[in-house]
């Protein structure tokens, strides 16, 4: 207990700090808890006036911040300057729709529907309220517009800041605090970042004073733990060996012994498939893992699993393993909010959505939560999920950048992701978002995050990424088309060169020169040194070594040929295939004798047959199976109707396939490449050359080569930095003077800058390929289709596939064609043109989506639909489906408002954004 002086001592305190910042004592009265230090620090910082930026980790409450400026703006007053009728306002903006929509739906809670209002791309509600809510794109455009909406503004609240960071959208972040008034106060939240000096520097720079609040305290602990088959560890002994990065010991000896065992072969036939060769390691089966985290009271818990297909198969494991984590009335709970919320969803599209099988996993407490899924399916297991009905969902790395879902538990089953390119491990920073849903404040006393261990994790690794609690942030800001003619018809074209000079990106391109600087002048002297090494006294070594550079290439360039014959090849012998023909599927996991069952040559993409193997296993394979071309060895018999599910139909033609008496490998024909290679006339040449020069006699020939290697790629990296340094002093306005050049000479400006009809139409354009769709509609491209060719045109420009796919996607015949066509016309004029000036080029546009919205927009079933999609692995998903038609409705309506749109086509795209907007798409466009 205090004594009664100290008591006294800390009243006076309270006292003073109520007369120094009196909106702050009379918020904090209303919150229902004491404010902790950052929070009281940074709220002072706003209510003296000067700009915050707030650092802090998920689920520390920095949006309590945020509330505050909102506060300020509801107290009353004036904006310096203003009229004393002129309301203040606030502005909330969040990075996505979902967390618009749950911050609309708390501060209406607290301050009423009539002060609150919502806009973002779906939603308009009470734009003129003195606080709106709304994603950060819907204020950029606000701003370019000089929207009246900004009259009175004081506040801009920019939730989840660090987002200027994402490749795709970061730049929108940029140019709002760039853009807005000097008058506005700005309150910058943002995740922990290790630069937050560096960004608030900038801020200082373009905003005028902003004070720092960085907080490294997370509200509830959180515990590390590693899941080393059957038995958990704790990854550190104790806080002080967590800072030191000092692993468990007892972790370390385990997880060394069971490497041990398995490189002895002990861990052979551990788990189903044993006795294959070699020691494999089978870790925790996923329903055993809830069932621990359920007996050991660590529900709720998100499991992550970097894979949309994993998540679905997680919940099939559990449910196949007969688990149920909830009671009776939390069943018939989930029941009632299901079926409140999927009423607008018709019933025939229920079952292609596979909801039957998803309320089983919901009323089992089990979900998955990915991209992948029905939007409005999603929403459910977030409702589920925070309500504490659902207690385990199997989540991909989209749920961290979500809505608000803490758990008491986190379980990261890798480290390892594929990041639309490449499997890449996780980042410190995304291991600390991930792990940052741990731990539910005034709920939970302590969080707890789970790796589970495989021979290939090294728990010092993952204490590296469990200490590292920081990660940079780096602009992703650069010019665009739309940007540029909006900038030079609101400030003039030397003012806009002047405001992106003063961007993020700038600023942190021009302090990070001095350093690239250094590493050239380091490199230049170590390649020196190679040189000396690589020296011949045979002859000039460096002569010597570019030949066999040039056969390498040679040989590379032969054998990237080969392959896309043979895929060539594999494609039309697929095609050819019917029903009963035997063939052998030459590699893979198939790979033996196969029966075709259909040749499913549908016109949707490659052929991709029905086969049934000797081994019983009926599934669909592709060209990127077959090695040499499909060859026909015999036919047999399918009967009619054969039904490949059934056990006893495939066992009984299976044996008809071994009974041809056919060899299940067949010949290895081997050497095709390297007979290719030989005949080759420039790489026998090349060969002739190097033998007989000088220096292929050196008895330290592949020596000298080594050195010469490593002199090569560090040549190559030099060279790459000095582009860079290059690039980077004044990179952003040479850019900005290359897009205005290219903009002037097609028309878009005028020679003497002024803004023409076909800029203007420009700057109302917001998508990626903003130039591609505003040439499109000067050159009258869409006009006279339909509602659904329409749909399908314009999909093309959106659309943008999850993987490559080699070859073209077929379309709808007809109009469609015709101008898909004339578009990638466009689109190849374009890319000359930036080719030619040196500026990162327009995507080119993707017909994978064209089908599948033709289709929709013609009211087919949801069925057919989804199964014409463009895929490599068949269907396609849902949730894609929803989201890519919510961007086609969005150009759409861009389309529908262009002024430079004809008036049949703005009618036409009307006609199509309502033929777009039923089943599904209803309720996402309603939700």
């Amino acid at each position: 207990m205090s004594s009664p002086a100290e008591r006294y001592a800390a009243a006076r305190r309270r006292a003073a700090q109520a007369s120094a910042f009196p909106a702050l004592d009379e918020f904090s009265h209303d919150l229902g808890f004491d404010l902790d230090d950052f929070q009281r620090e940074a709220c002072q910082a706003l209510e003296r006036g000067s700009g915050v930026l707030v650092c802090a980790p998920t689920g520390a409450g920095k949006t309590v911040v945020g509330e505050f400026a909102v506060h300020l703006a509801l107290r009353g007053g004036s904006v310096d300057g203003d009229a004393p009728a002129t309301r203040r306002k606030c502005f909330y903006t969040t990075p996505i729709k979902a967390l618009s929509n749950q911050k609309y739906h708390d501060l209406v809670d607290r301050y009423g529907a009539e002060r609150v209002g919502l806009l973002t791309g779906d939603n308009a509600i009470n734009g003129d309220a003195p606080v709106v809510v709304m994603t950060t794109e819907v204020l950029r455009n606000m701003l370019y517009a000089g929207s009246a909406t900004l009259a009175g503004l004081a506040y801009v609240v920019m939730d989840e800041v660090h987002y200027l960071a994402d490749r795709f959208r970061g730049g929108v972040w940029e140019e709002v605090i760039i853009h807005l008034p000097e008058s506005v106060t700005l309150v910058s939240l943002s995740a922990t970042v290790s630069n937050a000096e560096e960004f608030a520097d900038w801020l200082v720079t373009v905003r005028g004073e902003t004070t720092v609040v960085v907080s490294e305290h997370r509200p509830v602990p959180l515990w590390q733990h590693m899941l080393v088959g059957k038995r958990m560890f704790d990854l550190f002994h104790d806080a002080d060996a967590a800072r030191k990065h000092d692993v468990h010991p007892e972790l370390l000896r385990y997880t060394r012994d069971t490497v041990r065992r398995l490189e002895l072969g002990e861990g052979r036939g551990a788990g189903p498939g044993g006795g294959r060769r070699g020691p494999r390691w089978r870790g925790p089966m996923r329903p055993d893992i809830v069932e621990r985290l359920d007996r050991e009271n660590l529900l709720p818990a998100i499991l992550f699993i970097f894979s949309r297909a994993g998540c679905q198969a997680a919940v099939q494991q559990c449910l196949a393993a007969g688990l149920r984590l909830t009671s009776a009335e939390e069943r018939a709970e989930i029941r009632q909010v299901v079926e409140a919320r999927i009423t607008a969803i018709p019933g025939e599209d229920l079952t292609v959505l596979g909801y039957w099988e998803w309320l089983d996993g919901l009323e089992r407490g089990l979900a998955a939560h990915h991209a992948g899924m029905l939007p409005a399916f999603k929403e459910v297991v977030e409702e589920l999920f925070v309500r504490g009905l659902v207690k385990a969902v199997f989540a991909t790395e989209t749920l961290a950048l979500g809505i608000n879902m803490p758990a008491r538990c986190v379980v990261l089953e890798r480290l390892v992701k594929f990041n639309g390119e490449a499997h890449v491990d996780l980042t410190p920073g995304e291991y600390t978002q991930l792990t940052g849903r741990a731990g539910r404040r005034g709920i939970d006393v302590e969080g707890h995050a789970v790796v589970v261990w495989s021979p290939e994790t090294d728990p010092r690794h993952v204490a590296g990424l469990a200490s590292t609690r920081t990660y940079p942030l780096r602009s992703s800001f650069r010019p665009s088309y739309n940007m540029a003619v909006n900038l030079v018809g609101s400030v003039g074209a030397e003012p806009a060169r002047a405001l992106l000079e003063s961007s993020f990106a700038q600023f942190q391109a021009d302090r990070s020169v001095v350093g690239l600087a250094r590493q050239v002048q380091r490199n230049t002297e170590t390649i020196e040194a190679y040189g000396a090494e690589a020296a011949c006294h045979h002859g000039d070594f460096d002569e010597y070594f570019a030949l066999r550079v040039a056969i390498a290439d040679r040989e590379r360039a032969i054998a990237r040929q080969g392959q896309t014959q043979r895929k060539a090849a594999a494609v039309t012998s697929l095609e050819r295939l019917r029903v009963g023909d035997v063939i052998r599927v030459p590699s893979g996991r198939r790979a033996g004798l196969a029966v075709v069952l259909d040749p499913a040559t549908g016109g949707f993409g490659e052929p991709r047959p029905l086969v049934l193997t000797q081994d019983r296993w009926a599934g669909r394979v592709s060209p990127g199976d077959f090695t040499t071309p499909a060859e026909v060895l015999a036919r047999i018999r399918v009967p009619k109707h054969f039904n490949h599910r059934s056990p006893a139909a495939r066992r009984d033609l299976a044996a008809a396939v071994s009974g041809t008496g056919l060899d299940r490998h067949g010949g290895r024909r081997g050497g095709r490449s390297r007979q290719a290679v030989g005949e080759d006339h420039r790489l026998s040449q090349l060969r002739v050359e190097m033998r007989g020069h000088p220096c292929h006699a050196c008895p330290d020939r592949e020596e000298h080569a080594r050195w010469a290697e490593r002199r090569r790629r560090l040549e190559r990296d030099t060279d790459e930095l000095r582009q860079r340094v290059s690039g980077r002093t004044g990179s952003l306005a040479r850019t900005f003077d290359r897009i205005v050049a290219l903009l002037t000479a097609r028309g878009y400006l005028a020679p003497d800058g002024e803004v023409t009809d076909a800029g203007r139409m420009l700057a109302r354009i917001w998508t990626e390929a903003d130039l591609l769709v505003a040439e499109c509609l000067r050159r009258r491209v869409w006009d006279g289709l339909s509602p659904a060719e329409l749909a399908a045109a314009v999909s093309v420009v959106v659309f943008e596939a999850r993987r490559d796919v080699d070859e073209r996607a077929s379309l709808p015949r007809g109009a469609v064609g015709d101008a898909v066509d004339e578009t990638l016309k466009l689109w190849s004029d374009i890319e000359a043109d930036e080719a030619a000036r040196g500026l990162t080029a327009t995507r080119e546009p993707d017909l994978g989506f064209a089908w599948p919205i033709y289709r929709w927009a013609r009211g087919e079933a949801l069925a057919k639909v989804l199964a014409s999609g463009h895929q490599i692995d068949g269907e396609m998903p849902a949730g894609d489906f929803v989201r890519w038609s919510r961007q086609v409705v969005d150009l759409l309506g861009q389309l529908a408002d262009s002024g430079g749109a004809s008036v049949e086509l703005r009618a036409t795209a009307r006609q199509a954004i309502s033929a777009v907007n039923r089943g599904v798409l209803a309720y996402h466009a309603s939700a």
